[in-house]
């Protein structure tokens, strides 16, 4: 009782991903179909990669034929801050034995949102396996939109200009809905902050840069922080 009670807080968390995983996913979809990739690419690559914007940009990959190499340093660029996400969840995934190694697979901006709240829902009695159902569910969600989309597109011919900008709308609703649900906007404010300084100084380099200062940035805003209580 204690599991499918667990499982339905679980969907419940998760339904704002799914309804953004579906349409993400299902843009995807469809612009693998354009570059001649069928559902089956898009299935296999939405379980074994689940990335949205590293899949993204994987469809110019397969498009332009790009090397290994090539592939590996654009894939450790775009995915970078998965490395600072999995250093935060250290302490939570402690303990969730071998479900772990599926939870790392199955990181993304979106489920990192949910299982890295300090708001749970109420009666959660195993927070390890809420979050590995969490990780779970949005994979499925994202499985299901991009072979969705890729069936789509190989039998339906459209205009499919513009429809890569989803990933960023699906970024914004995420930040705004974080910043309405918490009182501190520190973190917010730091990683906007930076992102615009590194853009402006590295321009379409500024991923790494702004990841490693935001780091920086948040190490001391704890530190100062810990002080003042110390101190009182």
């Amino acid at each position: 009782m204690n599991r499918k009670s667990d499982i339905k807080k679980a969907f419940i968390s998760t339904i704002p991903v799914f309804a953004g995983y579906i349409a993400l996913g299902f843009g995807f979809g469809v612009l693998l179909s354009t570059e001649g990739f069928g559902a089956l690419w898009a299935l296999f690559m939405s379980i074994t990669m689940f990335g949205g914007s590293m899949q993204y940009a994987a469809v110019d990959f397969l498009a332009d034929a790009i090397s290994l190499a090539e592939a590996a340093v654009m894939t450790l660029i775009i995915n970078a801050r998965h490395l600072f996400y999995g250093i935060s969840l250290v302490d939570k995934y402690k303990g969730s034995g071998l479900k772990k190694i599926y939870m790392i697979h199955a990181l993304t901006d979106e489920t990192y949102s949910l299982v890295s709240s300090d708001v749970m829902p109420k009666g959660i009695k195993d927070k390890q396996f809420y979050y590995f159902i969490v990780s779970l569910l949005d994979h499925c969600y994202w499985i299901m939109g991009c072979t969705l989309g890729a069936v789509f597109g190989t039998n339906v011919t459209f205009n499919s200009e513009g429809i890569d900008f989803v990933l960023t709308a699906l970024f914004l609703t995420i930040f705004v809905e974080q910043w309405l649900s918490s009182k501190d906007h520190a973190s917010a404010i730091i990683g906007v902050v930076c992102a615009v300084l590194c853009t402006a100084l590295f321009h379409e380099n500024m991923l790494i840069p702004s990841m490693i200062l935001i780091l920086l940035s948040l190490v001391v805003l704890r530190y100062v922080r810990r002080g003042k209580l110390d101190g009182k």
